[in-house]
């Protein structure tokens, strides 16, 4: 499960998926880097929005995250959107994996950040898809509450 925000040093968000996605549950994966991949990080240069997590070997798998070069005199450079280990307990990995394939559901990356001791991490998301009338409403809904706020704050 993730944690709480406290302490995060937050890189990447993707708040893409809050509006493609109907998030029911989050959890906290690490990352397998390399050394370049963690310095190009720590520069705050990465992006998740076109990202999704899968399955390949039996394994969870980050793909298509982008997370550019470090250009910083190295000269063993990294690929940029090349698949990433993600390290999750094996009994998770079954369990979103038995969602996925069962329920239809989708793994997507929330955000990607450093704990306070170091760790590079990504917040999963195990997601179902909306439909376009469902993004509608939550516009709608969010367009509602932000009138009423300014109603309230004109009014009161």
């Amino acid at each position: 499960m993730a944690k709480s925000n406290e302490g995060r040093r937050v890189v990447a968000q993707n708040r893409r998926a809050f509006h493609d996605y109907a998030i029911e549950e989050r959890f906290e994966a690490g990352l397998q880097l390399t050394g370049t991949e963690v310095k190009s990080l720590r520069e705050g240069r990465a992006t998740i929005t076109e990202a999704h997590a899968g399955e390949m070997g039996g394994e969870l798998w980050l793909f298509n995250a982008f997370i550019p070069e470090y250009h910083g005199g190295n000269r063993f450079n990294h690929e940029t959107r090349r698949p990433r280990k993600l390290l999750l307990r094996r009994r998770e990995i079954a369990r979103l994996f038995g969602a996925v394939r069962r329920e239809g559901m989708t793994l997507v990356p929330l955000s990607l950040y450093f704990t306070p001791r170091g760790w590079a991490k990504v917040e999963l998301g195990l997601a179902k898809g909306k439909k376009l009338h469902d993004k509608r409403a939550a516009i709608k809904e969010r367009d509602w509450q932000r009138e009423k706020q300014r109603l309230m704050r004109a009014g009161g």
